[in-house]
């Protein structure tokens, strides 16, 4: 038996995804360039946090609820009251009684101060990128569903982040197709579509490819029964259904996902979304891949992936760091 030469690198991606607002994954998330040799580093959606939580400052001290908790620490313990709430997925404003009022009966002005947290953080975030990157790394970051579109022209602006949202982007020996859209959730968020919309919108954007071009699809949204959906299954409360005794678990992937892959045969498939469904699944001759996300515990889980010359997957390696 004759084998043939191992094939040789031509590119390694290093993709992440849904780090929540966390300053410490992001960071690591830019190290990981250097740390795992990678030629691109994707950032595959739900970057933003989950909300805001007011610190109340008064007489020296500062008060705030964490985790339902009141919590009241000395005014020189700020950085460690801010870190542990950034650490949850949320940011934090620290303000006067008076505001923290309005904040609570001014939904609008909620939500402003809300997006205004994050669209102040991702412009700090393009501006670390510009300093901390290696000129020869590209950086490419896309919105998943819990992002508001107030992110996006902040991301295309940026001058050393691509965000290829809805496009083919050239990676040399692949082309990437990215789509940060889901099918409906309980939480209603602003990319989210139903099954026959979002077939539509894929095929729109992978209508773009070359032909015969080898592609890498980083689709926020896991292919529906892959193994790469499983999450708890809520009832109208959103409260965990229990069957037998136990939590059920039910796939929420999307069908057009699924049937879009086994048609147009990526080579790879980037997804995440579903945060507890770390791993590695073969639909036709694609490999997809959800590395999974445990951002509140400050770790980053990610995924190398290689690519021959020819745009041929070699193979692949979760991360967790």
């Amino acid at each position: 038996m004759f084998l043939g030469r191992p094939k040789k690198r031509a590119l390694r991606i290093y993709f992440a995804t849904d780090i929540h607002g966390s300053d410490r994954c992001f960071r690591k998330f830019l190290a990981a360039a250097e740390s795992y040799e990678a030629d691109a580093l994707v950032l595959g959606g739900d970057i933003a946090g989950k909300g805001l939580v007011p610190i109340r400052s008064h007489n020296g001290s500062l008060s705030a609820k964490v985790r339902g908790e009141a919590v009241t620490v000395p005014r020189d313990e700020e950085a460690r009251l801010r870190a542990e709430i950034n650490r949850l997925g949320f940011y934090s404003l620290v303000t006067d009684e008076r505001e923290i009022e309005r904040l609570e009966s001014e939904p609008a002005h909620l939500d402003r101060a809300f997006e205004h947290a994050i669209v102040e953080q991702i412009e700090g975030w393009c501006k670390l990128a510009e300093e901390r990157l290696a000129p020869r790394v590209r950086c490419i970051i896309t919105p998943g569903n819990d992002d508001p579109k107030a992110i996006d022209p902040v991301l295309k602006a940026a001058s050393r982040i691509e965000s290829p949202e809805g496009e083919i982007c050239d990676l040399g020996p692949v082309v990437m197709a990215s789509c940060g859209d889901v099918t409906p959730t309980p939480w209603n968020t602003e990319r989210e579509y139903p099954e026959e919309e979002l077939a539509r919108r894929l095929e729109a954007i992978l209508d773009q490819a070359p032909k015969a071009s080898k592609m890498v699809v980083n689709f926020h949204c896991p292919p529906y029964g892959s193994g790469l959906d499983f999450a708890a299954e809520l009832d109208p409360q959103l409260r965990p259904v229990i069957r037998g005794g136990r939590p059920s678990i039910v796939p929420v992937g999307s069908k057009a996902v699924r049937d879009v892959v086994k048609r147009y045969q990526p080579v790879v498939g980037l997804h995440g979304h579903i945060h507890e469904s770390k791993g590695a699944q073969k639909i036709g001759s694609t490999m997809c891949l959800n590395p999974g996300s445990d951002y509140s515990a400050d770790v980053l889980r990610g995924a190398i992936v290689d690519f021959a010359e020819d745009g041929s997957y070699i193979d692949f390696l979760f991360t967790t760091g």
